[in-house]
């Protein structure tokens, strides 16, 4: 009897510790989300001359660029994991207020406008009630929540994962 009371005693703490500990997303980074075989994708071409910036941003209303790598493969390991995730919002639906409530993440600015979009296992197909104001999407957010492994299409590009967001908010980088 003794010894069922100590072990009780013990593991009860660890129980009620657990959701607090498993609460915390973990900070994934991109270059995670390939898998170690997966051929590296090709960076964005870089736009060094800002005299042509208005040329990049006239282009959006063009139509999209051809998807890198439409069939690279994803890490099956990350399904189900609270992560952290830093990215560009690419908008593709919106509330009645202004408000993005569907959108893609990646990886870097311009993808999927000015750039041809990344593979689909560098993008996050992100669904949040929260949503982000239209004004705000030319700078870098972070998203937390559960990262599910399952493909999804969309108008400008496959995703390779999705995430219901729990939080979205503006990115701050660890040095500041």
């Amino acid at each position: 009897m003794l010894r069922a009371v100590l072990a009780l005693s013990l593991t009860l703490p660890l129980l009620f510790a657990a959701p607090l500990w498993a609460g915390e997303p973990r900070e994934l980074a991109w270059s995670e989300m390939l898998p170690a075989d997966a051929p590296e994708a090709a960076p964005p071409a870089a736009l060094h001359d800002l005299s042509k910036l208005a040329d990049v941003l006239s282009s959006e209303s063009g139509p999209a660029a051809s998807q890198q790598s439409a069939a690279a493969p994803v890490v099956k390991a990350l399904h189900g994991q609270l992560v952290k995730l830093p990215g560009y919002i690419v908008p593709l639906n919106s509330s009645e207020e202004g408000r993005v409530t569907e959108f893609l993440l990646v990886p870097y600015y311009g993808a999927c406008i000015h750039v041809p979009p990344p593979p689909p296992n560098q993008i996050v197909h992100v669904k949040t009630e929260l949503g982000v104001l239209m004004d705000n999407l030319y700078q870098p957010f972070w998203i937390e929540g559960p990262l599910q492994v399952e493909s999804i299409s969309s108008d400008i590009a496959e995703a390779g994962y999705q995430m219901e967001a729990s939080k979205v908010y503006p990115y701050e980088s660890p040095e500041n």
